[in-house]
This record gives C-alpha cells, sequence and structure tokens, in this order.
C-alpha cells in the first residue's frame, strides 16, 4: 500500500510531528534517516535542544523539513521576546510559549515579520486535576484551565494551541477554525501511554479536531521508525 501524502489542505505528512526525544544529535540523525520520506515534520524539546539540536534543527531545515522547538518559552517579557526573535531567525516552523498573557503577549511581538507560527501550551497532557490541586490551581480542573487560557490566546493573536486531544473540540469553539490545534499525547491503539494521562489514537485526535498529532516514543522507539510513521500518517489520512 502507498504511503498518501498530498490533500485538499497540503502533505498529509505534515499533520504529523515526530517528536526527536532522545539523547544526543547522532541518535536523532540515526531515526530521521531511518523514517526517510515518510516524515516531513519534527519536534525537538528540551532532551535534544540542550544536546546540540538547535544546530540539528538548521540541518533538518537545511533537508526541506520542517521544524517544531518544544522550548515551552516562560519568563520576563524582554527575555521571550527576543528569544521568540532568534527561533524565528533559525527558520523553525512553530515554536511553544506557556499560555500565561504576558508571555503570549511578548512572544506575538517577537515573532512580527516572519513566518514562525507561535503555540501556546495550555495544560501539559501529562497533568490531570489532581496534578493541579497539587500546584494550586484548585478548585478549577484541567479542562476549565484549558478553556481559560485558549480564550487569552485567541485574544492575543496567538496562532494555535496545545491541548490534548480531549480538549480539542471545546478549544477549537473558543479559538475558531482559523487558528492550529496540536495534540501531543497520541498513542496507536495498543500503545504504552507511558507518562501521558489525557490520550488517544491518532484518528480519534483528527476526528476531535486536531491540525497536527504530536508522536514520539511509538515511532522512535519502534523497531521500524519508518513502518510507524506510515501506518500513523495511513491512520489520519483515513480519519481526515
Amino acid at each position: 500500500m502507498s504511503l498518501p501524502t498530498n490533500s485538499a489542505s497540503g502533505d498529509i505528512r505534515d499533520k504529523l510531528i515526530i517528536g526527536l526525544d532522545v539523547a544526543s544529535v547522532e541518535e536523532a540523525r540515526s531515526v530521521v534517516l531511518r523514517i526517510g520520506d515518510a516524515g516531513t515534520f519534527y519536534k525537538i524539546g528540551y532532551q535534544l535542544a540542550y544536546a546540540g539540536g538547535f544546530e540539528f534543527a538548521r540541518e533538518l531545515i537545511g533537508q526541506g523539513k520542517k521544524v517544531f522547538l518544544d522550548l515551552k518559552l516562560h519568563d520576563i517579557g524582554n527575555t521571550v521576546e527576543e528569544g521568540v526573535r532568534s527561533v524565528a531567525r533559525l527558520g523553525a516552523t512553530f515554536l511553544t510559549v506557556h499560555a500565561y498573557p504576558q508571555t503570549m503577549r511578548s512572544a506575538v511581538a517577537g515573532k512580527v515579520g516572519t513566518d514562525l507560527k507561535i503555540l501556546a501550551v495550555t495544560v501539559l497532557t501529562s497533568y490531570d486535576d489532581n496534578d493541579l490541586v497539587e500546584a494550586g490551581y484548585a478548585p478549577v480542573s484541567a479542562a476549565e484551565l484549558v478553556a481559560r487560557r485558549a480564550g487569552q490566546a485567541r485574544d492575543l493573536g496567538i496562532d494555535g494551541i496545545v491541548c490534548a486531544a480531549t480538549e480539542a473540540e471545546r478549544v477549537r469553539s473558543i479559538v475558531g477554525p482559523d487558528r492550529l490545534i496540536v495534540t501531543p499525547g497520541i498513542r496507536p491503539a495498543g500503545a504504552d501511554a507511558g507518562d501521558q494521562k489525557r490520550v488517544v489514537t491518532p484518528a480519534e485526535g483528527i476526528r476531535l479536531g486536531a491540525n497536527h498529532l504530536v508522536v514520539a516514543r511509538p515511532i522512535v522507539k519502534a523497531a521500524d521508525p519508518r513502518a510507524a510513521a506510515e501506518a500513523i500518517v495511513r491512520e489520519i489520512a483515513q480519519a481526515s
């Protein structure tokens, strides 16, 4: 069976963002090589970013790949704004910031005049209501906090939201049809949930309104990463 690539909204492979949650550039490069043209969009988070991942991001971009820098910026306004400007010069497609109003305002200012898209992280998918109680957010639930922050992000001009797919429908009703929804916590049927607490399958994620799905371990740790990526792309195509 051939791999689906194109759809009315562009390359269907771009809907899958492969999380390079590995310890070294050498390991990441090996994974990308094994995946080949089955993968077009890669996420670089803390682990790889601090192990040479920024230079590797340039390498991927030079190969025509898209890069999502999942840095979850949150600092004083000027620091966030200048950090966003640096990421924009790198050529990344997506950058995450935490969905605090001051942080989001600064990120929007930093990306002006560039193609970089800012994604606001509402509530981490490893958090549930008990974690929010422990963090002092009670009596606000995870779903309520996601909705509140999604509304603030919309009003501040953020390009998209990162949220669990289980909240995607509600977020879509808040942010409207034109903003992006990117969902981590995606696991193919039968896969180990790991440290994620609010997970769905790729097909469910698309049906719930996500534009992009982030999948890491089920691909990166698979015996055949290319086959794992291709299977998810096919599932996305069928659900789109």
